[in-house]
């Protein structure tokens, strides 16, 4: 059964005040292994804003869109998508940590994000086969050569053992980068159909070698890179990793999902972030199942490492009942472009917010710059001019 209350007129009530404290989605979190709390168990997550500049380094309006949502009162703000490689870029205005010049404003954002009591993450991300050589000049590569529409030659690259190196050692480099620069910690991009991802599908992986078959074969790249970064940072500095549970068109099913999260769990690993796009939407690989991908997941396994679930969440009502499934952090994305200050109302227990559409005008006052708004168009039904 879901609580509703009526609470307009009786905000600051004793009784009130103390329901809102108890709420979980308000309490702290503990991250045991690297020994970090969160504020709240709320997760701004990465959102492709294509603000910044074309050489990589982040912008001011960048910087200024998350930490708005810092001072929202998110516990923990995720950048959006930041390359490793100049080859790995997928779209324009898409920030990187492939280069030491991009520290000093890196350093600007997390400095800026610290004033707050949030925590900051990187999120790494290689683009594969959806970097187009027109932004690179290179030819995209992934797990094995396929059709693809941003090469010139209308086909990707399969990576090479001496590509599938450089590859762990730029997600290497760019980690402690962001150690450098005073991030909180990072996530591996393992979902939405980018490079790790690419290795993860049957349909998408084809190899014959070590690298390829078996699920362990193709999750070998993404533990091999999570290994690496593990040993060249401190044990304070958080990671995890951004999986989508099911992705039919590349052969990533829910089974193997499952048994790839059974194997992540065993490198300590602080969290793993499930890409839902609706948390409360059935499996599509187990029709038959009423639970959600989150429920089937967490209800796996008696143990396992942080969870945080992304995927529709607006309200209040929401957030409470996507923790009931099992997660242990509330992702949101969409919600938050609009309400930056969404963290801080959730406590209220009918928060339910203004859906889209957005104007113009109101975007402009929740930190979008015009970049982003015009991205944000190609969104059915999203922006509005009034």
């Amino acid at each position: 059964m879901t609580l509703h209350l009526n609470i307009k007129g009786y905000e600051s009530s004793p009784l009130l005040l103390l329901i809102m404290k108890t709420l979980k989605i308000v309490q702290p979190y503990f991250f045991s292994r690297a020994k970090k709390t969160i504020q709240n168990r709320t997760v701004l997550a990465a959102m492709t804003n294509k603000q910044s500049h074309e050489n990589g380094v982040i912008s001011d309006d960048e910087i200024n869109w998350l930490t708005e949502r810092a001072k929202g009162g998110f516990g923990i703000i995720t950048t959006a998508a930041a390359n490793v490689s100049k080859e790995g870029k997928a779209w324009e205005g898409e920030f990187g940590v492939y280069d030491n010049y991009h520290i000093p404003n890196l350093k600007k954002l997390t400095n800026t994000i610290h004033l707050t009591d949030s925590l900051v993450l990187a999120q790494l991300f290689h683009g594969g086969i959806r970097s187009p050589q027109k932004i690179t000049g290179s030819i995209p590569l992934s797990a094995s050569s396929l059709d693809c529409d941003e090469s010139f030659t209308g086909k990707c690259k399969s990576a090479s053992q001496n590509d599938i190196k450089k590859i762990i050692d730029d997600f290497t480099a760019s980690a402690i980068r962001c150690v450098e620069s005073g991030f909180d910690g990072i996530e591996l991009h393992g979902a939405h159909g980018y490079l790790l991802s690419q290795f993860l599908g049957k349909k998408t992986n084809l190899r014959e070698d070590s690298w390829g078959g078996t699920l362990e074969n193709r999750a070998q790249l993404l533990i091999d890179i999570f290994q690496s970064i593990k040993k060249n940072v401190p044990e304070s500095f958080i990671m995890g990793i951004r999986l989508s549970p099911e992705i039919d068109s590349m052969g990533i099913e829910l089974n193997e999902s499952i048994k790839l999260i059974g194997m992540l769990r065993k490198l300590d690993i602080d969290f793993i972030h499930l890409s839902c796009w609706d948390v409360f939407s059935k499996s599509i690989s187990f029709p038959d199942d009423n639970r959600t991908l989150t429920q089937i997941i967490t209800e796996s396994y008696n143990k396992l490492p942080t969870i945080i679930s992304t995927g529709g969440v607006w309200s209040s009502v929401d957030a409470q009942n996507l923790l009931k499934q099992g997660a242990d952090l509330v992702g949101v994305g969409r919600v938050a472009i609009g309400h930056p200050y969404w963290a801080n109302n959730i406590s209220n227990i009918n928060y339910n917010p203004k859906k889209p559409p957005f104007t113009v005008k109101e975007l402009e006052q929740a930190k979008l710059n015009h970049t982003f708004i015009s991205y944000m168009k190609n969104w059915n039904n999203f922006v509005v001019e009034k």
